[in-house]
């Protein structure tokens, strides 16, 4: 059996059906056949090099911060390389990060050694290999404006390095989520600053934020792509919807772009209220809403 190959290999945490609400930032989601935590990049590669021969595509998982998991969850394996791909250092004004780190450790990382550059996107709560992927933005600042290169593994298991330029960056949107490859690691380039000024703006970061999202609900964070031209908060709000309730799931009354749990919510809960709101926003405006959350499961 595929779960007793992979426990042979010993590279780290292996479960059996293992609920997802526990490794998603939505706190929804159903079993996963198979979950695993690679210790080390190592670990990863035997692990992918097993399930290549066994002819089994998994999941890539960082911290579940931009996921939504069916109820009755998903079938094979998750590979979840948060806490598994952690290195962080420095080489001058360039930082190396593994995968797993989560982007807001990063960023302090970065501020204790008086560098700047990832002050706007400091609060994103993803893991950096995530963040790589989908160019992961807020402020006005994106990940493509200081990522030097990308280490990633090939599906062909060849460990490489992507330069910016050959990134394709765009908004959600890179290279590497085109080819399928799985990032293990990120060189930033940072440049020295004064140490006020990075305190100071991580602190006005981190007031907009806390002021202005519900982070005090599980949730995806924005749950839409920003039309062309609009903002998704904006047409959800003057459709009326800002604070509506459908059973477990909420537009959240303090940003209407994000939908939150706001009471044990379901995965029909919350799917159910992203298709109301995009229907009431295509009905009223015209605009069809593009989920930037990813959905995934049996349900979808």
């Amino acid at each position: 059996m595929l779960i007793e190959k992979i426990k042979n290999l010993d590279i780290g945490e292996v479960l059996e059906n293992e609920p997802m609400k526990g490794h998603t930032t939505f706190r929804v989601g159903g079993p996963v056949d198979i979950f695993i935590r690679p210790k080390d990049e190592e670990s990863l590669i035997m692990l992918m090099k097993l399930l290549k021969e066994e002819g089994v595509t998994p999941f890539i998982l960082g911290q579940g911060s931009n996921l939504l998991v069916s109820d009755s969850g998903l079938r094979g394996v998750v590979i979840c390389i948060h806490k598994a791909l952690t290195d962080i250092y420095l080489d001058g004004e360039t930082l190396y990060t593994g995968a797993g780190n989560s982007v807001p450790d990063v960023a302090k990382y970065a501020q204790r050694n008086s560098l700047s550059n990832m002050e706007e996107v400091s609060g994103i709560p993803g893991s950096i290999g995530g963040a790589v992927v989908m160019n992961a933005g807020a402020y006005g600042g994106e990940f493509k404006d200081f990522v030097k290169n990308v280490k990633v593994l090939t599906r062909d298991l060849e460990v490489k390095y992507i330069d910016n330029q050959d990134m394709d960056f765009r908004y959600r949107g890179s290279a590497v989520l085109d080819e399928g490859y799985i990032v293990l690691g990120a060189n930033l380039s940072l440049r020295k600053r004064d140490q006020k000024e990075i305190d100071e703006l991580m602190a006005d970061y981190t007031n907009r934020r806390v002021t202005k999202q519900p982070l005090n609900y599980p949730s995806a964070g924005s749950t839409f792509k920003r039309p062309e031209g609009y903002y998704a908060a904006a047409l959800i709000e003057s459709s009326g919807l800002k604070g509506l309730v459908h059973r477990g799931a909420m537009v959240s009354d303090k940003h209407s772009g994000f939908v939150i749990n706001h009471d044990n919510a379901t995965y029909k809960d919350v799917i159910e209220l992203i298709r109301l709101i995009q229907k009431e926003v295509k009905d009223k405006h015209g605009i069809s809403l593009e989920t930037e959350v990813k959905i995934i499961g049996e349900d979808k």
